[in-house]
């Protein structure tokens, strides 16, 4: 609930206003209980406890890397579904990868996430505790936040966008826009809406191949869309919103890795200031794909034409710190 809504609901429960900011705190401390917050009266501590609940998640499994201190939580929510949150940790502070979805029906084929299908929706407050109760196990302040993990963002847009309110609001963690990306495979309507509301934040597409041939045959949702109105969609997003964005390319051998595929996602690019993020694949049990062996030589006929392009430093190798796989693992062992 946003503060406003709280200060109905306190009118409701016969209480002063003052009392909903107080409660938005609490919640935005990652209050597991209405008995934790203790400057609430014990008479209004028992009205809202009557009126109004309050879930959090349980840690069902956590890794931490060895290696740069990466930390994969599995969490378990109210009604016994997991999703998965990674931790990332930079020079320049922290970064928190969540879900918005149990499970994801975009179908694309090097993703575990997708395997099993989409089972539902995450609510605002299951994708906020992710940041909140990720803070507070881990010890570790969230400074950025990527939702790039289980699920399509933009095919849950008014949980999203009640998310990104409630995650941007000072009297709550207070994180800006500008430190906030949201991935998306390419639902291009969604992605007008997005553009119309002029956010801030930074748009991530998940592209993979810069033909449609390829996109369609790794990302299903290509083939209702294509790859030039796709372009087009993030054109108008630049040209609205005036932010650059970052396109997603999981490098796969033999697939999407050839020079005429460079050349390709170059004149895409062309006249659009936009940024390419060459991802080293995950391998995932139940797919036929690679890890590409041409990641650098792509890289530099990309910067060679004057598209930047950058590799993506993988963390959590010691871990299952990539989308999908911790609760792909545990899906298998209650079967």
């Amino acid at each position: 609930m946003t503060p406003e809504e709280l200060t109905g609901l306190m009118a409701q429960l016969g209480e002063p206003g003052f009392r909903s900011k107080q409660v938005f705190q609490w919640l935005h401390r990652g209050a597991a209980s209405f008995d934790e917050m203790t400057n609430l009266s014990k008479p209004l501590r028992e009205k809202l406890s009557q009126t109004c609940s309050l879930a959090v998640p349980k840690v069902e499994r956590k890794q931490v890397s060895r290696l740069d201190g990466t930390i994969k939580y599995l969490w378990r929510l109210s009604d016994g579904n997991c999703v998965e949150t990674v931790l990332m940790r930079y020079h320049h502070g922290n970064t928190v990868c969540i879900s918005s979805q149990v499970g994801c029906r975009m179908g694309c084929a090097f993703c575990a996430s997708t395997i099993g299908g989409k089972v539902r929706d995450l609510t605002p407050a299951e994708m906020l505790d992710q940041v909140l109760f990720t803070q507070l196990d881990s010890g570790f302040p969230v400074s950025n936040i990527v939702l790039m993990g289980i699920g399509e963002p933009l095919d849950n847009f008014d949980t999203v966008l009640r998310f990104l309110e409630l995650v941007n609001h000072p009297d709550g963690l207070n994180i800006g826009m500008r430190h906030i990306s949201l991935s998306t495979c390419g639902l291009v309507e969604q992605i007008d809406k997005l553009a119309d509301l002029r956010l801030q934040l930074t748009l991530s597409v998940s592209l993979h191949a810069p033909d449609d041939e390829t996109r369609s045959k790794l990302m299903p949702v290509n083939r209702s869309v294509g790859v030039e109105r796709l372009f087009e969609s993030c054109r108008r997003y630049f040209d609205v919103t005036g932010r650059r964005i970052s396109y997603e390319y999981a490098m796969i051998d033999g697939v999407n890795d050839s020079d005429w595929q460079a050349d390709l996602l170059v004149k895409h690019l062309k006249g659009t200031p936009g940024h390419v993020n060459l991802i080293p694949l995950n391998e995932v049990a139940e797919s036929p794909f690679q890890p590409s062996r041409r990641i650098r030589e792509f890289q530099e006929k990309l910067e060679r034409q004057g598209v930047t392009a950058t590799v993506r430093r993988k963390l959590g190798g010691d871990i299952d710190a990539s989308c999908g796989q911790l609760r792909r693992k545990r899906m298998e062992e209650t079967k």
